[in-house]
């Protein structure tokens, strides 16, 4: 990938987007905090581009304020009914320093198409003791598929471990976690939401 289109896929900067939004649509932190359970300090964060919100977050936030999670990956405006995304112009979110609030980079396969019902990402999760996972919930489905590893998922008393080639399908309105078990977990994890 070139570093021109790298950098423009990399520098999403969800915090200033989300921000830009908020306001455009009339709300304050408060209000967000409100209508998507979301704490201030939280959302402050997000907007501050201090924390980069998990994938579940970003969810809640999209509703909120009325778009589809896939406006905040877009980089040019394409609506068409088939989308190719090429390997070498896929990106990561939360690279860096950031992954270690939440254990996970995700990359969105299917970002130039904004409107859509499913959203699947590449999902590479750390491994990290149990004590450390991060729990998220939001309306609808999910379905994962063990692309390389080992990892652990917990959903409510539910505890499961899968390993390569395995998969899960769940109702992800229930808290639930996954983390990387004797080293990263990489998962395709496709994110069913009800409009």
């Amino acid at each position: 990938m070139s570093h021109t289109i790298q950098n423009e896929l990399a520098s999403l900067d969800l915090g200033n987007q989300i921000r830009k939004l908020r306001k455009k649509r009339g709300l304050t932190l408060q209000e967000l905090s409100e209508l998507t359970g979301l704490s201030k300090p939280n959302l402050s964060q997000i907007e501050n581009n201090i924390v980069t919100p998990p994938v579940a977050t970003l969810l809640k936030i999209s509703s909120a304020l009325g778009v589809q999670i896939g406006h905040f990956f877009q980089t040019t405006s394409l609506e068409s009914n088939i989308v190719v995304v090429r390997r070498e112009d896929r990106y990561g979110i939360a690279r860096g320093p950031h992954i270690s609030h939440i254990g996970y980079q995700y990359e969105p396969l299917a970002y130039p198409k904004v409107e859509k019902s499913m959203e699947p990402f590449i999902v590479r999760m750390e491994e990290r003791d149990p004590d450390d996972m991060t729990f998220n919930n939001h309306r609808g489905e999910e379905f994962l598929f063990v692309l390389d590893g080992k990892l652990e998922f917990i959903c409510g008393e539910t505890t499961v471990t899968l390993k390569q080639g395995d998969s899960l399908y769940f109702d992800s309105g229930i808290p639930h976690g996954y983390r990387g078990i004797d080293g990263p977990a990489t998962s395709l994890v496709v994110i069913y939401k009800p409009s």
